[in-house]
C-alpha cells in the first residue's frame, strides 16, 4: 500500500523588515508533522541579526532560542540561497506551497520578471509554472507604481500577494496576537489547519 505523502512547505525569509513573521510561521509549521524546506537570503540573515538577535550559528539552535518546539514527525531542511540543486528548485519535487515571509520588493521584482538567479527566486518560479500556491508577504510602504505593477504581474501569474496588514476585529492584546493573525491567514492559503487566531463567526467575536 502506497504511503500518503506528508505535508511539505517551502519557506523563504528575505531582507525586509518583519522577519518575526517568518519565525512565527516556522514555529506554527514545525509544531505539526510537516516537512519544511527553508531558504534565507543573505539580506534576510542580516535582518535576522538586527531584528531577532540571530548570532549566525546553526539555525535550529536559533529556533529553539525562539521557543520553537518540533513535532516528533516534523522535519526542517535548511538550504543555502545559492543551492540550485536543492529539491525546491525542481518542478518534479512535490510540495504543498511556498510562503515568502517577509518578501522584499527586490524579491518581488525578481519573481515578477522571472529572474531565477537564486534558490528563492527559482523556487517561487517553480510554484508559478507548476500552479502551486505561492504566498508573498510583501513588506513595504508606501508603494510606488513599480511595486504595484510587480504585484499585479505576480498575481496574474498565480501568486497571492499578502501584505502583513493586521485585522483588529479580533481585538489583539499583544504584538504576537497581531503577528498570529497574519500568519494564520498565510497558513490558510496553503491549506494548513490552524487555530492561531480568532475568526469571524466565533461566538466571542460576534
Amino acid at each position: 500500500m502506497r504511503q500518503e505523502r506528508k505535508k511539505t512547505v517551502v519557506v523563504a525569509i528575505c531582507g525586509a523588515s518583519g522577519v518575526i513573521y517568518g519565525i512565527r510561521l516556522l514555529k506554527a509549521l514545525l509544531a505539526r508533522p510537516i516537512e519544511v524546506y527553508l531558504v534565507i537570503s543573505s539580506a534576510g540573515l542580516s535582518v535576522l541579526r538586527h531584528e531577532a538577535d540571530y548570532d549566525g550559528g546553526p539555525f535550529s539552535d536559533f529556533l529553539k532560542q525562539q521557543e520553537v518546539s518540533f513535532h516528533w514527525d516534523a522535519r526542517l531542511y535548511h538550504h543555502d540561497v545559492t543551492d540550485l540543486f536543492a529539491p525546491p528548485a525542481s518542478g518534479s519535487f512535490r510540495h504543498d506551497g511556498m510562503v515568502v515571509a517577509p518578501c522584499s520588493m527586490k524579491t518581488l521584482g525578481a519573481i515578477a520578471s522571472g529572474m531565477a538567479e537564486g534558490l528563492i527566486h527559482r523556487a517561487a518560479d517553480v510554484c508559478l509554472k507548476e500552479r502551486r500556491p505561492l504566498v508573498l508577504m510583501t513588506r513595504e510602504t508606501p508603494l510606488n507604481l513599480i511595486h504595484l505593477e510587480n504585484m499585479r504581474r505576480t498575481v496574474l501569474a498565480g501568486a497571492t500577494i499578502m501584505p502583513p496588514c493586521p485585522g483588529f476585529y479580533t481585538r489583539p492584546e499583544t504584538l504576537m496576537d497581531i503577528v498570529d493573525g497574519t500568519v494564520a491567514r498565510a497558513l490558510d492559503q496553503i491549506g494548513i489547519d490552524n487555530d492561531l487566531t480568532k475568526r469571524w463567526g466565533d461566538k466571542d467575536l460576534v
